[in-house]
């Protein structure tokens, strides 16, 4: 069902791509413009173009091909200026959970962004940003909320999917097994977090440092960041403390 093109773009992903996809008449999450792109784009009668989050590195060029094909552009019910805002295009059509697009279906999936969808096509899924086979995925407060991220995880896992096919990296095979292991270490960075904050950890970087064993010096902004969605998370489930003007945490 999903066709992917693997498109060079400027992301933080460890692959240095994002993938686009078509289904049948349906162009997904169009990073960039590329040669293998725009070849596979002009041999298909593209009607549809959608995304399955409005992140820069996953709608860099769809105003240009929603221009080449006239297709007509979707995004989220109630995400519409948010899609304007970062794609440029006024969206033609709103999709909701159970929508209709082309052959696919929508399976709302916030947590690594507000506006987050999978597509189902038969039993195979493209699910953006909720799933890599290569690594976890980032989720953080500025644009994410941990707390949604499990359930969208959670709800992947019913759907018994047989292949899923995520925004960046290759197909995942074994989605019960990878999504289990994603959600397992997402609990374990949780649990170091907590422990952290109980053990005496204070100040953010303080919490970080504690919940990290690896070296995080590359991606220590992103690590900071994740742990603030952690925090955020026990915070509301009353677990810790979570003081965010002042990047404190305290027992709760």
């Amino acid at each position: 069902m999903f066709e992917r093109i693997s498109v060079p773009v400027a992301t933080r992903a460890p692959t240095g791509a994002t993938n686009a996809y078509l289904a049948d008449s349906v162009l997904l999450d169009p990073a960039a413009r590329s040669d293998a792109l725009d070849a596979r784009v002009a041999e298909r009668d593209v009607t549809h173009i959608a995304a399955t989050h409005t992140h820069e590195d996953h709608v860099g060029a769809l105003a240009h091909y929603a221009e080449e094909t006239g297709a007509t552009v979707w995004a989220r019910a109630g995400r519409e200026e948010r899609f304007a805002a970062a794609t440029g295009v006024t969206p033609d059509r709103v999709f909701r959970e159970g929508d209709a697009v082309g052959p696919l279906t929508v399976l709302e999936t916030p947590g690594h962004a507000p506006d987050h969808v999978a597509f189902r096509g038969g039993d195979e899924l493209a699910v953006g940003d909720l799933a890599m086979a290569e690594s976890s995925i980032f989720v953080g407060t500025r644009d994410g909320d941990m707390r949604a991220y499990y359930a969208s995880l959670r709800r992947l896992l019913a759907r018994d999917a047989a292949t899923l096919y995520p925004g960046h990296g290759h197909a995942i095979e074994n989605p019960d097994e990878r999504i289990a292991d994603l959600l397992a270490r997402r609990v374990r960075r949780e649990r170091n977090v907590e422990r952290a904050v109980r053990e005496g950890a204070r100040d953010l970087d303080d919490i970080v440092d504690a919940a990290y064993s690896r070296n995080i010096a590359d991606v220590r902004d992103l690590a900071a960041e994740t742990v603030r969605a952690h925090l955020e998370k026990l915070a509301v489930e009353r677990r810790v403390r979570w003081y965010p003007a002042d990047d404190r945490a305290t027992p709760a």
